[in-house]
């Protein structure tokens, strides 16, 4: 049963790239970030006090460190991810974000000074790599012309968000559970998504959204937020790091095959061999 709830949370976390593709086509970034984590702020607190009892008040040396976990992992990561979403597509994004460990294991190094072997090394050389095939759409030379797109750079931003949310995550998460901390950083992130979005015209936004706008949040903040953390943590609890992260090379799969299904976006050569060199070197980066 935890393999299958694993393997069904990599699916809406493959998920989550179109839905937040359909939201974003009536909906502006910040409006569709605030939606999300206010529906993920109310199903989280559901799920703390369903499953520990309770949402621990966290020390008072921890409320900083809170907030930046809602600007990193919240704020930053989700507008960085809507806005990349209105011009990028949802195989091609879920690819460029599957970078995410390997920005991990490169920020650990410098600012958790973690060593680097020389496997971590070659995978995460060997993800770049791809990262520049897809990024590119199989010209890297396009990358040193500077001929990128802004929504592969707000992509990247999602990658460097996260990085900063993960790292700091620690130390939060050593003094309250991971249900905790991530309640407290979903509510902060909303908190501060609100007066942006209200200035984008959330009001508006939210009276005209149609029912496709209002399924993709709620599976957004449901499903993909809420319910994907409490699976992804039972694994965590049940598996132990080293088997339950591996699942997470399944995210972009699930991506690409949904995109194809739902959207009509046809993998392209580039996009696959770009993609097995990232998921590639994530595999061997954490080993």
């Amino acid at each position: 049963m935890t393999y299958l709830k694993l393997l069904i949370t990599m699916a809406l976390w493959g998920g989550t790239f179109i839905a937040g593709r359909l939201v974003v086509q009536d909906m502006g970034a910040f409006s569709a970030a605030f939606c999300r984590f206010a529906i993920a702020s109310i199903a989280l607190l559901l799920l703390t006090y369903t499953i520990e009892g309770s949402l621990p008040r966290p020390p008072q040396k921890l409320w900083l460190s809170i907030a930046l976990l809602g600007l990193t992992g919240i704020f930053a990561y989700n507008v960085f991810f809507f806005s990349g979403l209105k011009t990028v597509e949802a195989g091609r994004a879920a690819l460029i974000i599957a970078l995410n460990p390997v920005a991990i294991a490169l920020g650990a190094a410098l600012w958790l000074k973690d060593p680097l072997t020389r496997t971590k090394l070659a995978g995460i050389g060997l993800s770049l790599l791809g990262a520049a095939v897809v990024i590119s759409d199989g010209d890297p030379v396009k990358l040193l012309r500077g001929d990128v797109g802004l929504g592969e750079l707000f992509m990247l931003g999602c990658v460097l968000s996260w990085m900063s949310y993960t790292l700091l995550g620690k130390a939060v998460m050593a003094e309250l559970s991971p249900f905790a901390a991530t309640t407290y950083a979903c509510m902060a992130g909303a908190v501060m998504l609100l007066g942006p979005a209200l200035g984008e015209g959330l009001a508006g936004a939210i009276a005209t959204a149609t029912v496709t706008t209002w399924s993709g949040l709620v599976y957004l903040g449901v499903l993909g937020s809420a319910v994907g953390f409490s699976w992804y943590y039972d694994g965590l609890r049940q598996l132990g790091p080293a088997r339950a992260g591996v699942f997470i090379n399944l995210v972009p799969v699930f991506a690409i095959a949904l995109a194809a299904l739902f959207l009509n976006e046809t993998p392209t050569s580039s996009l696959l061999m770009g993609g097995s060199l990232v998921i590639a070197g994530v595999v061997i980066t954490n080993r």
